[in-house]
């Protein structure tokens, strides 16, 4: 038995598809436990939980390497009968930007 380049190929695919995958997972984690910081800082309720990947982009950072630019947004309530949209922006792991719609208090 032997293995064919084109068996190798896909391999390799598969491979780096998966790895792609449990880096952007620890990537999403990393954007949730920061909007969760940042609603209990202002003392707002994170509706649902969640983040939600908006957009993607490579970009080349302040090191001169490029790193994945990531956008996520999440929902958040500051009185429980409303629904407001915040974004959290990433370049690799690093967290460039928190950005809250204007709320009531």
């Amino acid at each position: 038995m032997y293995i064919e380049l084109s068996d190798l190929l896909w391999l390799t695919l598969i491979c780096g598809a998966m790895l792609y995958w449990w880096q952007a997972q620890r990537i999403k984690e990393l954007a949730l436990r920061e909007a969760r910081k940042q609603c209990k800082e202002l003392d707002l309720q994170l509706l649902d939980e969640s983040v939600a990947l908006r957009a993607f982009w490579f970009k080349r950072g302040e090191d001169g390497k490029v790193h994945i630019w990531r956008s996520y947004t999440f929902n958040f309530s500051s009185t429980g009968d409303d629904r407001y949209t915040g974004r959290i922006v990433l370049l690799g792991r690093a967290i460039t930007g928190i950005h809250l719609e204007p709320h009531r208090i």
